[in-house]
C-alpha cells in the first residue's frame, strides 16, 4: 500500500477513536493543547502561508470532536499560539509544548491531542518530517511513546 493510502487510513482510524471519545474531551486543557498542537504542525516548518492556515482553520472546523467548543474560541487560541510561533519559533515551541504538556496527567486526552497534531500533519497528504519531528516532542511533552504513533 502506498504511503499516502496509508497515512489516509491511519488518520481516519485515529479520527474515529476521537470521535467514540468525544463526550470525555471536554476540558479546556485539551481544548487549548489541541489548538496548541494545531498551530505547532502549521508552523512546523517555520512559515505558515495563508492557505496553511485557511486549510487547518477548515479542518479545525470540521473536526467532530472539536465541536464541543466554540469555532471562535478555537480560532482566537489557535491564532494566539500561532503568533508565538511566528514572533519567536523557538521560543514559542516552548510556551506551545508547555501548553500541550498540560494533559499529561489524563492520558485519554494527551492521546488524543497526539492524534489531532498527526490528523492534522497528515491532512495534506503528507505528514512531512518537521510535522513528524513536532508531533514527536509533543509525545514527550505528554508523556507518551513516539512509538505509539510509528514515529
Amino acid at each position: 500500500m502506498p504511503i499516502w493510502d496509508r497515512l489516509r487510513t491511519s488518520t481516519q482510524t485515529m479520527q474515529g477513536q476521537l470521535t467514540a471519545k468525544k463526550n470525555e474531551l471536554k476540558s479546556g486543557a485539551f481544548r487549548d493543547a489541541s489548538m496548541a498542537i494545531c498551530a505547532l504542525v502549521a508552523a512546523a516548518d517555520g512559515t505558515v502561508d495563508p492557505a496553511e492556515r485557511q486549510r487547518v482553520a477548515g479542518l479545525i472546523a470540521a473536526n467532530d470532536v472539536l465541536a464541543n467548543f466554540p469555532a471562535d474560541d478555537l480560532q482566537r487560541r489557535f491564532n494566539d499560539y500561532l503568533a508565538k510561533l511566528q514572533q519567536d519559533f523557538a521560543f514559542g515551541k516552548v510556551s506551545v509544548l508547555q501548553e500541550i504538556g498540560k494533559t499529561k496527567k489524563k492520558p485519554a486526552e494527551a492521546r488524543a491531542v497526539i492524534q489531532i497534531g498527526i490528523i492534522i500533519g497528515g491532512a495534506d497528504g503528507s505528514f512531512d518530517k518537521t510535522e513528524q519531528a513536532v508531533v514527536r516532542e509533543a509525545c514527550f511533552a505528554v508523556g507518551i511513546s513516539p512509538d505509539e504513533f510509528d514515529l
